[in-house]
This record gives structure tokens, C-alpha cells and sequence, in this order.
């Protein structure tokens, strides 16, 4: 079961605007990337479903967080199917992302209290997202549609709150042009974690990338 309700977790997000991206088949480094996140300022992460046992991994994290990080939701993203969702909903998903929309899966975190932030490349698809619960949408792949996506998108549809992954980088430049297109918050993967820093485990370099993040995106929401 989730640790923090619907509620509690979009409350996060918009407190802590920034969403780390991560999966690695190793149990003790994706606790240890966990870790460097929180304490980086990160209350809301995302474990992918990337490989094969990846639930057995997630669980295990679920429960370090638990201990270790525990005003931290743990979610599970790149959900395509409502039994995925489920089986991770189940290992204690507080939130489940997916790279497309796919109703069956807002039928089923409804059920449970649990957000679902769908990926969706259209405004038809964030407007259908909507109708069926979903609060988050993500606009996905970021780097292809752009922060002028989110802007065009918001004109019309005021009300929506947009998470864009893919294309997202911990630089000024970057988080500056998406949060002024007017995003409720980030997802940010490959480019918060180097393979040679996870390689090489400099979790303080993972930490300062995330709390300078952070502190530059409060300063871009005021």
C-alpha cells in the first residue's frame, strides 16, 4: 500500500518540483542514488520499470526509503498496462508514470488513491487524460515537443499541470525555459545520473545537481 495518499504526493511535486528518473538491476546502488536524491532536496522519485525483476528491486527500495528517506514517494514509472500498474501498486507505488495514456491504467490507481501521470504528445490526449482522473500529465517526449508545446498547450487549458521528461537537464538555461512555458514540475533521468558518477558512486555529485535544481526552480516560481 502507498505511503502517502494522492493528496500528499501532488503536494510534494508542487513543493518539490523536480522528479529524478532512475532504474539500475542492483539493489544497493538504487538505494544508494535514492539516497543522494533526498538528501539533495528530492521528495517524490521515480523508479522505472526498465528490466527484468525490476518489481523485486522497486520493493526493495520502497522499504529503504521507508526507513532512510521517509518524508520521500516512491513511484514507479514507464507503465504501459494496468497489470503492471497493479503489481508495483502493489510493492507500494505512491504514483505510476507512463511514457503513453492508456485509460485501463487510470481505472486502476483511481481504485487505489493513486495518481497516475500518463505521457501524452497531444492536447487531445491531455484533455482525454483528464477526463479520466488524471491530475499530472506528462508531456512526453519533452525534448521533441519543447517548452512552446507546454506554453500553447496552457493558453486554452489554464488548469492543467504538466510534467515534461525527456530533454530535461539540471542547467540554468534549461529548467529556466521550461518553467517559464509554465510546467508544474520535471522529470529529469540520464542527465542527473552519468553512468560514470553511478559507476564510480559519487552520490555528492547527484546531491548537489539536485539540490542546485531545486533552489533554482523555487527561485523561478516565485
Amino acid at each position: 500500500m502507498a505511503r502517502f495518499d494522492k493528496i500528499a504526493v501532488l503536494n510534494k511535486m508542487a513543493e518539490a518540483p523536480m522528479v529524478p528518473v532512475f532504474y539500475h538491476s542492483d539493489v544497493a546502488t538504487a538505494c544508494s542514488v535514492v539516497k543522494a536524491c533526498y538528501d539533495g532536496g528530492v521528495r517524490v522519485f521515480e523508479f522505472t520499470n526498465r528490466g527484468d525483476f525490476a518489481h523485486e528491486v522497486f520493493a526493495e527500495v520502497v522499504k529503504f526509503a521507508a526507513k532512510e528517506c521517509p518524508e520521500l514517494a516512491v513511484g514507479v514509472g514507464s507503465v504501459v498496462d494496468p497489470a503492471t500498474a497493479s503489481l508495483f501498486m502493489q510493492c507500494g507505488a505512491c504514483f505510476v508514470v507512463g511514457p503513453l495514456f492508456n485509460p485501463a491504467v487510470s481505472t486502476v490507481c483511481n481504485r487505489r488513491g493513486v495518481p497516475y501521470t500518463p505521457g501524452c504528445g497531444t492536447v487531445s490526449e491531455v484533455g482525454a487524460a483528464q477526463e479520466t482522473g488524471c491530475d499530472v500529465c506528462k508531456v512526453f517526449p519533452g525534448d521533441v515537443l519543447g517548452p512552446k508545446f507546454v506554453k500553447g498547450l496552457l493558453a486554452p487549458m489554464p488548469w492543467s499541470k504538466l510534467m515534461v521528461t525527456g530533454g530535461v537537464e539540471p542547467t540554468e538555461e534549461n529548467l529556466t525555459s521550461w518553467f517559464r512555458a509554465g510546467v508544474f514540475c520535471v522529470g529529469m533521468g540520464s542527465k542527473l545520473f552519468p553512468k560514470d558518477k553511478v559507476v564510480q558512486a559519487d552520490w555528492q555529485y547527484i546531491t548537489d545537481k539536485c539540490r542546485f535544481s531545486l533552489n533554482l526552480i523555487s527561485q523561478l516560481k516565485k
